[in-house]
């Protein structure tokens, strides 16, 4: 009866999904006619001249391109001066502290009501929804959720405003029915991340788990910890555990950790792409892990080709602009109070009808020093390929540039934490660079004959180098990321002062 319930549910829910499928550009276009309307009473709207602004195009022509540095004058309007109705016709009561990857300062992304309830709350029904049309066998909902939520302290920042991570926001604000399934608030929110880890830990081994939510490479840390205290298999401890709802970074470094610390075949594990910005996506298909772009929730798209990323005023193009097989930096406005504002990530489509789509790194994380345009989703399916054929398997990696010196060409540097290390760390260095060449054409013109880009240098650090740096520095846990490429050395030469000053290399 309850299985029955819960299904029908999400096929009324997945119907949502189906109308913006079926009528994408439409459904964009009243999200646009949407955002227009409540924005012309904005001191924002008034600023870039709302009024006259009639479609897409005049849109583009009247406000620039957003990024941080540039929203950050309308913010403290918010954070600073107490007013509201700046960048949004309804009050910010919320600032996701979005800390990006461990090089950055925390940015404060406005959160209203609205966006909460049309946007995250909304998108986290429809891809249940996905998910559960895509399995008609799942019954995750008989049990518990186990959620990895971030480890920031929510904030009174004054007049009722708060901060938080996006995860604390989330659940925080969550229908009191949705937490009742879930790891319970007073354990989600502990401000320590040592201490909710064993609160975690102790909570997670009493209850009937189902489901998992959470970034991947922090979530393993808790299950390594849960089968080393309890000495048991985590199938053992969770016998009806169904699928892992994962974001926040790519799980192909984490996929074979996975399959051994949880073997079980018919575990899943589901992508999204839920950010503080928004929730842009979800995994569409059980047999792909392409995505579908979320267009109904209240978030109208731009896109920027690659070209035009470096651009002080980038020309983009809307949905019905875009195509397959090109990089597309994302660029998003929204019912939080963002306007035409570059997140940062970039994404590729696989399919137009529908809109899929897979992410293929961030506009600046990339290696570009030598002209080889080194990108995230590269050094992704490289690492995989050279892991296959090595035996080995990553827990974390990072990469820069080795410049020019007087008697050596560039190079490319990675620091590697394995799981299972290779037998031979140069066969690996050898076989990631022939896997890099198979993938990156520029690369491998840059390779010939080691004229302008000598072989990769790898390095293997020991286990648990790069969660102890994380917590160095106070970005354990949560939503903090590890930059996977730069194209400078600053993040890499601080790891080293670190690794050396720990004994570590």
């Amino acid at each position: 009866m309850i299985t029955r319930l819960a299904h029908k549910y999400f096929d009324f829910r997945y119907r949502e999904v189906d109308r913006f499928v079926q009528n994408p550009i439409d459904v964009q276009r009243k999200v646009f006619n949407y955002l227009i309307k409540n924005g012309k009473e904005t001191f924002f709207g008034k600023e870039f001249g709302f009024d006259s602004i009639r479609n897409e195009d005049g849109f583009r022509k009247k406000v620039p391109v957003f990024h941080y540095e540039q929203l950050r004058p309308f913010l403290d309007k918010i954070i600073v001066e107490k007013k509201q109705n700046i960048l949004w016709n309804k009050p910010v009561r919320w600032f996701a502290m979005s800390s990006g990857t461990t090089e950055d300062k925390s940015k404060y992304i406005p959160v209203t009501d609205e966006s909460l309830k049309t946007g995250h709350y909304k998108c986290g029904e429809q891809m249940l929804a996905i998910y559960g049309r895509a399995n008609r066998d799942a019954r995750f909902f008989f049990g518990k959720t186990l959620v990895m939520g971030g480890s920031k302290q929510i904030n009174e920042i004054g007049d009722g405003v708060f901060t938080g991570d996006i995860s604390a926001i989330l659940i925080k604000n969550l229908y009191f029915w949705a937490k009742l399934s879930r790891t319970p608030e007073s354990i989600s929110l502990l401000p320590d991340w040592e201490e909710k880890l064993q609160a975690l830990a102790y909570y997670a081994v009493s209850h009937d788990v189902r489901a998992f939510m959470g970034v991947p490479s922090w979530l393993l840390v808790l299950l390594k910890k849960i089968k080393q205290d309890t000495g048991r298999e985590l199938t053992d401890i969770w016998p009806n555990l169904e699928v892992f709802f994962h974001g926040g970074v790519s799980f192909t470094p984490f996929a074979e950790q996975y399959k051994k610390i949880i073997p079980k075949a018919s575990m899943r594990y589901w992508e999204t792409y839920n950010a503080s910005e928004g929730f842009f996506g979800v995994q569409f298909d059980s047999h792909s892990k392409d995505m579908l772009l979320m267009l109904d929730s209240n978030i109208y798209y731009e896109f920027v080709p690659m070209s035009q990323w470096d651009s002080e005023n980038p020309e983009t193009l809307t949905l019905d602009e875009v195509k397959t097989g090109e990089n597309y930096a994302l660029l998003i406005s929204t019912n939080g109070g963002l306007w035409r504002y570059m997140i940062g990530d970039t994404i590729e489509f696989t399919s137009l009808k529908p809109y899929l789509f897979k992410i293929t790194g961030r506009t600046k994380h990339f290696i570009n020093a030598f002209g080889e345009e080194l990108i995230i989703d590269n050094a992704e399916k490289a690492l995989h390929e050279a892991c296959l054929k090595t035996g080995a398997t990553i827990t974390e990696y990072t990469a820069a540039p080795v410049y020019f010196g007087d008697n050596n060409a560039g190079a490319h540097e990675w620091l590697i934490e394995f799981e299972n290390s290779p037998s031979c760390l140069d066969v690996f260095g050898t076989e990631l660079d022939e896997a890099l060449k198979k993938v990156n054409s520029d690369y491998e013109a840059k390779r010939s004959y080691g004229l302008s880009l000598q072989a990769p240098v790898v390095r293997s650090l020991p286990k648990g180098s790069f969660y102890e740096w994380m917590k160095s520095i106070e970005k354990s846990g949560g939503q903090n990321k590890v930059p996977r490429l730069s194209n400078n050395r600053d993040y890499l030469e601080r790891m080293f002062v670190f690794l050396h000053s720990t004994g570590r290399i």
